[in-house]
């Protein structure tokens, strides 16, 4: 990989209390994310694949390594402004309860998004349109909206926020073929943007990957085709 990566993670260490003393989660990773790639990570149950989202979004405590995007060192950068910028997607994500347009505007009630203008009302009908989502009005109640909805609803939230890095933690995981298909187009469509993705999984296979790692015993190793 050529010139300076989107994400870098450098010597990255992770460690948990087993049932017989600390266990090493990550050990000593080093990965790097190239703008325009989706990068898939597969690794059986347990082998800390959340654990390494939860790494490069900063939102793990006692992680320790040398994180970067485009060059510039995370010590640099507030965890607030940095997680704007690099949005980790849980595998379960939640919606606050209201409706589809609070939610969609939520990261514009954050004090790091302070004084940016929230998307209008007609810029979330097409927003929604544009994933699929044109049945559903921005004043729905989230109560109403079914598994695939919300998954797709909670992707466009941190889309609209425009991220550099996506990191989606089994998106598909529990969706329809309709939903995780969508999911799949959206994704894309922001890496031909120039966006990067982390994307992890147990076994499958993204077919749309651009490039291929294996997460085991704490180290991250690229397989090749």
């Amino acid at each position: 990989m050529s010139g300076t990566p989107l994400l870098a993670a450098r010597d990255v260490h992770a460690v948990r209390e087993g049932d017989h003393g600390p266990v090493a989660v990550l050990d000593g990773v080093d990965f790097a994310l190239a703008g325009g790639t989706l990068a898939e990570v597969v690794g059986p149950s347990g082998s800390g694949k959340t654990t390494f989202l939860l790494a490069l979004a900063r939102l793990l405590p006692g992680v320790t390594g040398e994180l970067a995007l485009e060059g510039a060192y995370a010590d640099g950068i507030a965890p607030q402004t940095w997680r704007t910028r690099v949005a980790l997607l849980p595998q379960r994500p939640a919606l606050v309860p209201g409706t589809v347009a609070d939610n969609l505007r939520l990261p514009w009630t954050l004090k790091v998004r302070h004084g940016e203008q929230p998307p209008a009302d007609d810029a979330l009908v097409d927003a929604l349109a544009g994933v699929g989502l044109a049945d559903v009005a921005p004043g729905r109640d989230v109560s109403r909206l079914s598994v695939g909805q919300i998954a797709r609803i909670a992707l466009l939230r941190v889309m609209l926020a425009r991220p550099r890095v996506l990191l989606l933690d089994e998106p598909d995981a529990s969706l329809d073929d309709a939903s995780a298909a969508e999911v799949a187009r959206l994704t894309g469509a922001f890496v031909a943007e120039g966006g990067g993705v982390v994307r992890v999984s147990h076994v499958r296979a993204d077919a749309t990957a651009t490039a291929r790692y294996r997460l085991a015993g704490g180290r991250i190793e690229a397989l090749h085709a």
